[in-house]
């Protein structure tokens, strides 16, 4: 099971880091490189075991707070052309980083489960 796991910490070290190079047109790159940067760190650190519960658990939590305040006030979508740009623009935001706290979450989980099983 560990090898499993280290597999998808891998996945996601990648995938964060796809993310972040697609950044390079977005208002504010530097803001969302330093984001999915991080994601991708503690998914090195993680499939390392390198990465502290504390730790873990910290950037679940500021993932999970920065989509809350970054989720729209009406949702429209994720498709250009389909609503209000700026409301699709923060719903993307919000979901990425949705997506890094749940990652968090299952380093948190398997953390705190143990590495032996």
């Amino acid at each position: 099971m560990n090898s499993f796991f280290k597999i998808i910490a891998f996945i996601f070290s990648v995938l964060f880091i796809w993310a972040a190079v697609l950044q390079y047109n977005d208002p504010d790159p530097i803001l969302w490189y330093t984001i999915y940067g991080v994601a991708a760190i503690a998914s090195l650190l993680f499939a390392f075991k390198k990465l502290s519960l504390w730790m873990a658990l910290i950037l679940f939590l500021a993932f999970s707070v920065g989509a809350y305040v970054d989720w729209p006030a009406q949702f429209e979508g994720y498709a250009i052309g389909e609503g209000d740009i700026k409301n699709i623009e923060m719903g993307r935001e919000a979901s990425g980083l949705i997506l890094c706290a749940l990652v968090m979450l299952l380093y948190v989980w398997r953390i705190r489960k143990g590495w032996k099983s």
